[in-house]
Order: C-alpha cells, then sequence, then structure tokens
C-alpha cells in the first residue's frame, strides 16, 4: 500500500493493537483506583511514590504527543530547526531542578494555589491560581487530544471532518473515564507504564533505522538531504526560523517560553505532591531529565529517518499532516505490526498526558475554589473529590471542542503557546513567592491575570489562529501580532508586573512573619504536612 494513501496499514490491525492497549491501561486503572479513599489519595496518590517512579511518571507526562508526534514531524519537516523544539523544553526542566521541585514540595499540599496563599489574602490568590490552572490545562489539552485525532484518522483513513471529530469525541471520553476512576494513582500507573514502552519503543525504531545505514549518522543525514526538496539547507538553520528578521524573534520568544514552560505547567507542578518529600521531588527530576533528554535524541534519529524514507511531501499530504512522520515511518520499516505497536504506543501517551493534565484542572477547581473560596475549607473530603470529579467533566468536553478546531496542526507548535502562556501565568509568582521577601497579593495578582491575559490575547491574533495557510482558522484573517509564540512580550511583562505590584500595592497582613516560616519550611521541610488552615483570608 502506498504511503500517500488516506489510510496506513491495515485497520484491522490497528484497531486489534490499540483494543489490546487501551484494556491493558484501562486494567491499570482501575485496579489502582480501588485505593482511592481520600483527598489525598485521590489528588497526589497518597504522596506514595519514590522518587524513581514519579521521574518516570514525569517523563510520561511530558513525553507527549507534541514530543513523539510534534517534534518528530517538525524535524521531519523543517530539519534543524525542528530540533529547536526539543533542545529548550530539555533545558527548562534545568529550571525545574534548580528553581521549583524541593522548594514547591515543601510549601505546599496539593496546587499551586497552595503555595501562592501561605502568606498571601488566600481568596483572591487561589482564585487566579485556579482560572490559571484551568486555562493552561485546556490549552495543553486541546494539543494533545489534536494529535490523537490525527494519528487515528491517520490509521483508519478517516479524512472527513465529521469522522475525525467523532474519533476525538472518543478519545476524549476515554481519558475522562481514567480520571474518574483511577485518580492521580491509576493516572501515574498508566504515565509509567506508557513512559517505559514510549522509550522502548524509541529504542527500537531508532536501532531499526541505524541499522539499514550502518550505523553511521553521517550516512542518515545525507540520505535526508537527498530526500528532502531543500536539499542541504535541511541540515542548517534557517528553514523555519532564521530567513528573516522576524523569524529570529519568534524564535527568541519560542525559546523562552520552551525553557520556562515546563516549570510552569499545573500537570507538573502537581506531580512533585505525588513524593513523601522534597528529597524524592529532586529525585524526580533528575530521572525525568535523564529519561527526557535521551528519549528526544531517539526523536531526532526517527525524524531523521522520516525524512529520509518517507520524504515530506508525502508526510505532509496524510493525515494528520506533521505529526504523521513517526507512525509513516514505522510502517515503511517494519510493516502494519511495527506500525500498530508505534501508533499505539503513541495513543497511549497522549491518553495517559490529557489524564494528568484533567485531574490537575479539576483538583484545582475543587480545591482551590470550591473548598477554600466558596466553603471557606469547611467541605468535607468526599464532597471536595465529588466536585473535583464533575469538573473532569466538563474540561474534558472542553478539551474535545477545542481539539476539533485544532484538527490538522502540528501539536509541538500548539504547546510551545501553552508553554508561553503557562510561564507568563505561573513563573513569576512562583519565583517571587518562594524568593524574594517584598512580593504581595497585589503582585501575584497582577503578576498571573495580566501576564495570562496579555500571552491569550497575543495568541488570538497572531498567526497561530489566523492570516496563514499553517493557522487553526486559516480561511480569516484578524491577526495584527506578527510573532507565532506571545513568550517574548507576555513573559517579562509579567515579570515586571509582579514587582510593580508589590512595590505600588498594600502590604499583606503579617506578611514578614509568614515569608520568614514559609523560608524555614522550603529550605528544610519543616511542618511541610501541616494542613494550610492558617492561611490568610
Amino acid at each position: 500500500m502506498s504511503l500517500a494513501q488516506s489510510s496506513v496499514g491495515s485497520p484491522a490491525v490497528n484497531i486489534t493493537i490499540f483494543g489490546a492497549f487501551v484494556l491493558l491501561t484501562l486494567v491499570v486503572v482501575f485496579r489502582a483506583g480501588r485505593g482511592n479513599r481520600t483527598a489525598s489519595d485521590y489528588y497526589t496518590a497518597g504522596r506514595g511514590f519514590t522518587g524513581a517512579q514519579n521521574g518516570v511518571a514525569l517523563a510520561g507526562d511530558y513525553l507527549s504527543a507534541a514530543a513523539f508526534l510534534g517534534i518528530a514531524g517538525a524535524v521531519a519537516v523543517f530539519g534543524y530547526d525542528g530540533l529547536l523544539y526539543a533542545i529548550g523544553s530539555f533545558v527548562g526542566w534545568l529550571v525545574a531542578l534548580l528553581l521549583i521541585a524541593e522548594w514547591l514540595r515543601n510549601t505546599g499540599r496539593y496546587t499551586m494555589g497552595d503555595v501562592l496563599s501561605f502568606r498571601m489574602r488566600r481568596r483572591p490568590v487561589r482564585a487566579a491560581s485556579a482560572t490559571s490552572t484551568l486555562l493552561v490545562s485546556v490549552l495543553y489539552l486541546i494539543a494533545q487530544i489534536a494529535g490523537a485525532g490525527g494519528l487515528v484518522a491517520l490509521l483508519l483513513g478517516i479524512t472527513s471532518p465529521g469522522g475525525q471529530a467523532a474519533v476525538i469525541a472518543a478519545v476524549g471520553g476515554l481519558m475522562i473515564v481514567y480520571v474518574l476512576v483511577g485518580g492521580m494513582k491509576g493516572t501515574t500507573w498508566v504515565q509509567i507504564f506508557k513512559a517505559n514502552l514510549l522509550i522502548v519503543t524509541g529504542l527500537i525504531v531508532s536501532a531499526w533505522v541505524m541499522g539499514r545505514f550502518g550505523f553511521n549518522f553521517s550516512s542518515l543525514l545525507g540520505q535526508a538531504a537527498d530526500t528532502s526538496p531543500q536539499g542541504d539547507k535541511l541540515l542548517g538553520p534557517g528553514l523555519q526560523y532564521g530567513r528573516t528578521e522576524l523569524s529570529k524573534i519568534d524564535f527568541i520568544s519560542l525559546s523562552l517560553a520552551a525553557i520556562l514552560g515546563p516549570a510552569s505547567l499545573p500537570h507538573i507542578l502537581m506531580r512533585f505532591y505525588t513524593v513523601p518529600n522534597a528529597k524524592q521531588a529532586r529525585q524526580s527530576v533528575v530521572w525525568a531529565i535523564w529519561l527526557i533528554g535521551g528519549f528526544f535524541l531517539m526523536v531526532l534519529i526517527i525524524g531523521t529517518a522520516a525524512t529520509a524514507l518517507v520524504g515530506p511531501e508525502v508526510i505532509m499530504k496524510s493525515p494528520g499532516a506533521s505529526n504523521s512522520a513517526a507512525p509513516l515511518l514505522a510502517y515503511r520499516l517494519g510493516g502494519e505490526l511495527l506500525l500498530g505497536i508505534v501508533a499505539a504506543v503513541a495513543f497511549a501517551t497522549i491518553l495517559a498526558v490529557v489524564a494528568g493534565l484533567t485531574i490537575t484542572a479539576s483538583a484545582s477547581f475543587a480545591h482551590d475554589v470550591y473548598a477554600n473560596i466558596i466553603k471557606n475549607g469547611d467541605v468535607a473530603p468526599a464532597r471536595e473529590v465529588k466536585v473535583a470529579r464533575m469538573t473532569a467533566l466538563a474540561v474534558g468536553l472542553l478539551g474535545i471542542l477545542g481539539g476539533i478546531v485544532a484538527i490538522g496542526q502540528n501539536v509541538a507548535v500548539l504547546v510551545a503557546l501553552a508553554f508561553a502562556v503557562g510561564a507568563s501565568a505561573n513563573m513569576p509568582s512562583l519565583v517571587y513567592s518562594l524568593f524574594w521577601k517584598r512580593f504581595n497579593t497585589t503582585g501575584a495578582l497582577w503578576s498571573m491575570y495580566g501576564g495570562m491575559s496579555v500571552a491569550v490575547v497575543l495568541v488570538i491574533f497572531s498567526p497561530a489562529v489566523s492570516g496563514a495557510k499553517t493557522s487553526m482558522l486559516p480561511n480569516a484573517d484578524f491577526a495584527f501580532f506578527p510573532l507565532v509564540n506571545p513568550g517574548i512580550v507576555s513573559i517579562p511583562l509579567s515579570f515586571l508586573l509582579g514587582a510593580l505590584g508589590s512595590v505600588y500595592g498594600r502590604r499583606d497582613p503579617d506578611g514578614a512573619r509568614r515569608y520568614a516560616e514559609m523560608e524555614v519550611r522550603a529550605l528544610t521541610g519543616a511542618g511541610a504536612e501541616r494542613a494550610r488552615s492558617e492561611s490568610v483570608v
């Protein structure tokens, strides 16, 4: 069967392997979910995971459709410039290791709102934190679900918009089941399971490719340059960034978002609470760095091999466009069986990531908004978990609708936009709260709402949404902001707003004492498990 056809491989084989993987993960979720008895179990898996286990889960949480499908596709189409997505994201984990992991674990309980409200006025800060978490989670969900829709459409030969929308709805429904049944414990075990599958599959495909080229990477690069219409330009910078001054600025903006984004994503931050102490949180990030770095090396080989053996033109004409590079390569190498395995692993990857995002968004609303704002901390844990499950259903539906709109977009680009919004909304407040004594509620609100609003507005009026053939709305043109990624504007502005609000806003009651207590807790972990009932109202 030609790779240029609308479907690849045998739909029957693909469905069989998909079904086996889905059933296996559902068994894991149901078995793990039986132990969910408290809010701590549902939100943080009872803090019962080791640093190594959580590190693998962190890698599983992060190695999403963007890492496997999106970056492989970007490398296949844009060569050197496509790899830049991976480099920026990988560096971002050093920020998480040095600035966030240990301190966050010592000062929070379930959500980012716990950290910020420790030394500030509880209600407004928790509201801002929940708003940011819900927004970033939905944006990230859209990217993952859009990737799943393109993948399944490729394997089943579904090209009609209605058919792809139905596929996305099915993916979203399965994701909701994961969250409602398994909670954080079930989601974590699925992420550990799929991270191992993803890394092993990446090793197999990479070794297979290198074997075909005599384990000579130069030969692979030469074949890719010969196959690509861009020729040797594929191997150097400039195909996507660097051709104009504007594209250079866009790359700087993307890099800033990629570096600060991982440590700002709510589902990554929440995972630091699933381990018993700060030492294990730090070890989690070390494990994640090694696993993610190794996998990105495999993605480089896979994306380059897709150029050499499949060709960018065939990739871009397939359902899912650039996101289909890795599955098409698998079909070229090993036929229907390898294609089915690679696609099923990618599908499991997406399911695990969207489940983590959904439980984070639902936990933030239930814990920060419902329990601590609406009920003022006076709510039964069982009721709080029930509200979290209801929120998960609503968030899942929003992700499904957004994924339908984003069909065909490169998921790596979509994730970079989520990184920019997350870094603009969360990173300044986290850094200031942990390390600046003068920081106050006004600074937090200005930073979070201001950075978030600017980032979202610039995304809406950017070429990512309209005004270009690759936009979400290619037939519309209301873009006035010239950059695809808003990070270079929104992130520094958010830091500035946080500083100005802290200088000119009124001091929080007893703020100096609370900062001193928070500093001791952040550095030593003393009292880290104590309830946050003393937060300022």
